[in-house]
């Protein structure tokens, strides 16, 4: 079988706009998993979802020129799609951050190198418990085959469509909001206690309501953290199932 420039070309293309979707997801393409596997992961996943046909012989390959700009093309495509991933981890990754700050982990940041970040203890906690459930919920299944839809709604080198800014502005906001959703339990809970230790220091002045709060604040907030995940599981598996379509809702004309 001989392989010609033009099925050449076109598996490049693929591949370009497969890895920009991918490369976001921490469990596919993070950055703790080695470059070697992200690119044999590609190729794979290139080769399988894609139903590839021969090119009858009147296809011509690309010039230099338009190939690049049609690299681009699927790179800004890929990368867009990506984003709905990022959003959904990057909510997650709110939640945790902002219960960590009112619980008084967020004076010890740690490098997580799943997603190339540092954070508190409880948003480490977040990430890596958000990033089981996407594999037991099989949230990488719905995404790739949102990965594969992609290629049907918005086929290789076809026109960019003209995308209307307020989705990925609607789709930001609703996911800012879930992840505010996520942390108020542990952030209300929290600020009782501060409001308590308010008018205990009004009321008896000598009791030193820092070190007496400190502690208290930490004991609370593991406390309401493990209350959080019987909401946050639920809420998660939503975050989850809704991936692949709000990455072809990012995509579509």
């Amino acid at each position: 079988m001989i392989v010609s420039i033009a099925q050449t070309q076109l598996f490049i293309l693929v591949f370009t706009r497969i890895m920009a979707m991918i490369i976001p997801v921490p469990i596919l393409g993070g950055q703790s998993i080695p470059a070697q596997v992200r690119i044999g992961l590609g190729i794979i996943l290139s080769v399988i979802l894609v139903p590839w046909q021969p090119l009858g012989p009147e296809v011509q390959e690309l010039g230099l020129l338009p190939f690049a700009a049609a690299i681009l093309q699927e790179l800004i495509i890929g990368t867009l799609a990506g984003f709905a991933a990022t959003l959904t981890f990057g909510a997650i990754q709110m939640a945790g951050e902002m219960m960590g700050l009112v619980s008084g982990f967020g004076a010890g940041n740690i490098l997580n190198p799943a997603i190339g970040s540092s954070g508190s203890a409880l948003d480490q906690l977040f990430i890596m418990v958000g990033m089981m459930l996407f594999i037991v919920l099989d949230g990488h299944h719905y995404f790739l085959m949102a990965v594969q839809k992609s290629f049907t709604i918005l086929p290789v080198h076809a026109t960019l469509p003209l995308w209307d800014p307020l989705i990925l502005i609607g789709m930001t906001a609703k996911l800012i909001t879930t992840g505010i959703q996520l942390a108020l339990p542990v952030i209300g809970a929290l600020l009782l206690a501060d409001i308590s230790m308010g008018l205990l220091a009004r009321v008896a002045p000598q009791i030193q309501i820092f070190f007496l709060g400190l502690p208290a604040k930490i004991g609370l907030g593991m406390f309401a953290v493990g209350l959080t995940f019987s909401i946050a599981f639920p809420i998660m598996r939503d975050l989850f199932y809704k991936t692949g379509p709000r990455v072809l809702e990012l995509i579509a004309k």
